[in-house]
C-alpha cells in the first residue's frame, strides 16, 4: 500500500507600485500582516507532510523487514505491521484533513490580501483631505460632490439630521473621507450659516476643540484657529466647554458671522462635515 502527499504552493499576489504608493500606510502593513501568515501557513503545511512522510517511510521499512521462521512469532509480527499500517492510513487520513484545512485559510488569507489593496479611485470619488491628491485637480475641473452634499469653493459640505456628540460627528465625517467642517473665511461661514435652518436654538457641531490644551483652539487637522466668529462673550468654558459649534436662530438680528459658542463635546447636536479638494 503507497502514499503520497501534495505539495502545496502558496502565491502571493504582488502590489502593485507606482504612483498609489503614496497615501497606503495602512494598507502596506495589512498587506504584510496577511502575506506573513501565508508564509507560515505554507511552512505548516510542509512541516506536517514532512513529518508524516517519515512516519510512512519507518512503518514501511518495518512492513518489509523479514519475518521469523517461527509461525507464532510470524503472526505476531503480522499483526503487528497490520496495526502499523491501521494507524498509517488513519494518520493520512487526518493529514488529508490538516492539509484541507490549511488550503482552506490559506484561499481566505489570500482572497483577504488581494482585498487589502485598494481599488482605483473612481473620478467620482473625492480624496481623502488628510491625503492631498498626488495630481491637484486644476482650478477648471469642475467639482463632483456626493449625493445631498454641497459645494462650496473647493469643498463639499454635508449638513446632517442626525445628532451625535462632537467625536462621533467626525468619526462619522472621517467615515465618509471627510471631517468635520474647518471654517476659515467669512465667506464660508455666511454659505455655511445660509443653510442652516432657523430654529429656537439650532446648534451645530463644526472641526475646532480645546480638549488638547484649554483655551488653545485646535481645527480637527491640528492647525492652531487664527481669529474665528465667536458671539461676543465666547468662548467661556463654562462647565468643560471643549468643542465649538455653530448657531442659527429665529432672531433676524443674530449675525453670521458671531454665531460660534463652545459646549461640552459629549452633547448630542448635527454636525457639519467637510471634503476638501
Amino acid at each position: 500500500m503507497y502514499f503520497s502527499v501534495s505539495s502545496i504552493t502558496v502565491s502571493v499576489p504582488s502590489l502593485r507600485a507606482g504612483s498609489r504608493q503614496s497615501g497606503q500606510g495602512p494598507y502596506r502593513l495589512a498587506t504584510g500582516c496577511l502575506a506573513t501568515l501565508c508564509a507560515v501557513l505554507l511552512l505548516s503545511i510542509i512541516a506536517v507532510s514532512t513529518h508524516y512522510k517519515n512516519l510512512y517511510q519507518s512503518l514501511r521499512n518495518e512492513h518489509q523487514a523479514p519475518l521469523p521462521q517461527n509461525d507464532s512469532g510470524g503472526q505476531i509480527q503480522m499483526q503487528r505491521q497490520t496495526t502499523n499500517v491501521t494507524t498509517l492510513t488513519e494518520a493520512l487520513r487526518k493529514l488529508q484533513m490538516e492539509k484541507e484545512d490549511l488550503v482552506k485559510e490559506r484561499d481566505e488569507l489570500l482572497a483577504r490580501l488581494a482585498k487589502s489593496e485598494p481599488e482605483q479611485t473612481s473620478p467620482t470619488l473625492l480624496p481623502s483631505p488628510l491625503s492631498p491628491p498626488s495630481i491637484p485637480l486644476p482650478p477648471s475641473t469642475p467639482l463632483t460632490c456626493p449625493p445631498d452634499w454641497l459645494v462650496f469653493n473647493r469643498s463639499c459640505y454635508y449638513i446632517s439630521t442626525r445628532s451625535l456628540t462632537w467625536p462621533d460627528s467626525q468619526t462619522w465625517c472621517k467615515e465618509k473621507i471627510g471631517h468635520l467642517a474647518i471654517i476659515h473665511t467669512a465667506e464660508e461661514q455666511t454659505f455655511l450659516w445660509n443653510q442652516l435652518p432657523r430654529g429656537h436654538w439650532n446648534a451645530y457641531w463644526f472641526g475646532i476643540s480645546d480638549e488638547t490644551a484649554e483655551a488653545d483652539w485646535l481645527w480637527v487637522d491640528g492647525t492652531k484657529l487664527v481669529g474665528g466668529f465667536w458671539e461676543e462673550g465666547e468662548p467661556n468654558n463654562h462647565i468643560d466647554e471643549d468643542c465649538g459649534y455653530i448657531v442659527k436662530t429665529r432672531k433676524l438680528e443674530r449675525k453670521a458671522v458671531s454665531s460660534w459658542y463652545d459646549a461640552p463635546c459629549t452633547m448630542h447636536w448635527p454636525f457639519i462635515c467637510e471634503i476638501e479638494m
